[in-house]
């Protein structure tokens, strides 16, 4: 039986997904998927891996938040203030 963060892994090698829908699809709470998206990032250099983000994008100006480092999506746009914003996905390489 694999770990949750095994399961985390294999689904991301196949495809990029939100911590919305890795929640989801496996039945976690977002705030436990960022817990084990920070530490499947720290484990996977070791492998020659890379957790990858492709980057949250404000829906109202397109500001895209290329330089984040942290794997939570952003709270608002420092750029218009907005809200509304899609959320970073993740994928393996």
């Amino acid at each position: 039986m694999k770990t949750k963060r095994q399961e985390i892994i294999d689904i991301l090698k196949l495809r990029s997904l939100s911590a919305k829908e890795i929640s989801r699809n496996l039945g976690l709470s977002e705030k436990e998927v960022y817990a084990h998206l920070e530490h499947i990032r720290r484990s996977l250099r070791s492998e020659g891996l890379k957790l990858s983000v492709e980057p949250a994008v404000c829906l109202d100006c397109n500001y895209e938040f290329s330089k984040r480092d942290r794997l939570q999506p952003p709270g608002r746009c420092p750029r218009c203030k907005g809200t509304h914003i899609k959320d970073p996905e993740y994928f393996i390489k």
